[in-house]
């Protein structure tokens, strides 16, 4: 009876020392599991092209996608049914499920190129072979609607991948530097959105605005906004528990970025990060020319701000010509006041 009463006086005389170092308005974030680093890639690794989600009618496309690949100093490999059509699927789930498949089971294949998104992630999920998956860590790259592949697996796989262009992207000079330096080099860049160079006094592009200043660590997560609410509910999500959230959109009215954030909020994904990245939302506002509604940034504030987390907007991802590579479960840093990312840890091994 004395040691436990002993115990209980010591564990009473360290609570308040545990209180004081969670962050303010957060409870300390249960520690996780380091996520797996796959392989970097090298000169003349085999790169495998899917299309898990929406099609490619034109085999000129795929040329230039071929093309962009191996300027990278990589060499592409199709899968199957690349160039399959199922409505405005890339062929029917089960195929692109197993184009998934094969890739990662190909021990010839170092990484796993989208040639683009659109919609169909989502209804492959279920038909992955996730112990295969688990077993053969590589990195999957690409945006939009390949954040459901991110998300999935990061929840059921724990490997590292890479939230940035798709194989049929642009590939301009910032999108090529900064894939290069996460996924061959391994580097812990500083993500910073360019200032535009524009012919007026004050620049109105290349701006990121902050809703609430500091600094934040935590895992990235994120991805398409759109998506990744689609996804709450499902054994699909991984825990956001003191993560950076990122999240970017694209042809949404400013009523509809409302209403998934606050989806996110009720489901308490909001209540748990560390901190708030919106990237770039392409063409997200309302059609009417009557529209007298919230702006973008005045939806973000509502929902941000009151967090009281680090949060800012305007970093260079999503449905733009060139985007920053952003690996997903890595740990990062943001600075919400500067506008900047900053990755703690290489993304490969």
């Amino acid at each position: 009876m004395h040691d436990r009463r002993t115990a209980l006086k010591a564990l009473a005389a360290l609570a308040p020392a545990l209180v004081a170092a969670a962050p303010a308005g957060r409870p300390a974030a249960t520690p996780r599991p380091a996520f797996r680093k796959p392989a970097r890639l090298r000169p003349g690794d085999v790169v495998g092209l899917v299309e898990p989600a929406g099609f490619t009618d034109d085999a000129f496309d795929l040329d230039v996608v071929k093309e962009a690949v191996a300027a990278m100093g990589l060499v592409p490999r199709p899968a199957p049914h690349l160039l399959a059509r199922y409505g405005y699927l890339a062929g029917k789930d089960e195929a692109r499920a197993a184009d998934v498949n094969a890739m990662f089971a190909d021990d010839g294949v170092r990484a796993i190129f989208a040639v683009r998104g659109g919609w169909g992630c989502a209804r492959i999920l279920p038909l992955l072979d996730w112990p295969l998956i688990r077993a053969h860590p590589k990195l999957l790259v690409g945006f939009s609607d390949i954040t459901a592949l991110h998300m999935a697996i990061a929840a059921r796989a724990g490997f590292t991948t890479i939230h940035g262009p798709n194989a049929a992207s642009a590939w301009g000079r910032l999108s090529w530097d900064s894939f290069r330096s996460v996924a061959f080099e391994g580097g812990t860049p500083v993500y910073r959105t360019p200032e535009a160079t524009e012919d007026r006094l004050a620049q109105r592009n290349g701006r990121t605005r902050t809703f609430r200043p500091g600094k934040a660590r935590g895992r990235l997560l994120g991805g398409n906004l759109t998506v990744l609410t689609a996804l709450m509910g499902t054994p699909y999500l991984p825990d956001f528990d003191g993560a950076i959230l990122f999240i970017e959109d694209t042809d949404e009215a400013e009523y509809r970025i409302d209403r998934m954030l606050t989806q996110l909020g009720l489901a308490g994904i909001l209540g748990k990060v560390a901190g708030v990245v919106f990237g770039q939302c392409t063409d997200c506002h309302a059609r009417g020319p009557s529209y007298g509604g919230f702006s973008l940034s005045e939806v973000l504030q509502q929902h941000l701000e009151p967090l009281g987390v680090p949060a800012f907007q305007g970093a260079l991802f999503g449905h733009v010509a060139d985007q920053f590579s952003l690996p997903v479960g890595v740990p990062a840093e943001i600075d919400a006041a500067a506008g900047t990312i900053r990755l703690l840890e290489p993304a490969v091994a």
